[in-house]
């Protein structure tokens, strides 16, 4: 790679002792607070531990209520079943298996992230949620925001998640998605 025209030493020439060149390559992007910033694949792979942690957990509870519903819902003969014997239960069911979820991600989207600014997909990615501001310390408000900024608009709108979750790429300066701007947080990496 070829130095701009008037910056470092001539061709052939070593750089002098203390040398600084004006554009560091390669050029890491930094919170206001000037810590690195979290690169889209940490951020993305965190998402999806904390995904599968409580789809996990979301599984283990409702899995044996859908089988309950199931089994006390359909007759143990061959006789007709009535179509709103089975609806109206399984609709419960379902309805109770997504406030279930809401109420998972909130206790571990909220409850648990503002204390540290890490779930655990964070935590083992080395990234951490801190507010825009540098004075600030992230608050459960923060947290709570992020949350709703989040989940909220993806129960009207599925492909919502996927923007949100893409939005980093193309933000700038601080690589924040719409979550982040909504509660003005970013993503930074933790130093080990």
């Amino acid at each position: 790679m070829t130095q701009p025209p008037g910056y470092g030493p001539p061709p052939g020439y070593p750089a002098a002792p203390g040398y600084f060149h004006p554009y560091p390559y390669p050029f890491v992007p930094v919170s206001p607070a000037g810590i690195p910033l979290a690169d889209f694949g940490s951020r993305l792979l965190a998402f999806v531990i904390d995904l599968v942690l409580v789809g996990v957990v979301w599984g283990i509870a409702t899995i044996p209520a859908i089988i309950a519903v199931m089994t006390s819902v359909m007759p143990a003969d061959d006789t007709s079943v009535n179509p709103f014997s089975v609806l109206v239960p399984m609709l419960a069911v379902e309805a109770g298996a997504f406030v279930l979820q809401l109420l998972l991600w909130y206790l571990y989207a909220v409850e648990i992230m503002h204390r540290g600014g890490q779930t655990l997909g964070k935590r083992i990615m080395k990234i951490r949620v801190i507010p825009l501001d540098p004075r600030l310390q992230l608050t459960r408000m923060h947290a709570l925001k992020r949350y709703a900024a989040q989940f909220l608009p993806s129960v009207l709108f599925g492909f919502y998640v996927l923007v949100d979750d893409l939005w980093p790429l193309w933000d700038k300066p601080f690589q924040q998605s719409l979550h982040d701007k909504a509660a003005q947080t970013v993503v930074v990496k933790v130093s080990a």
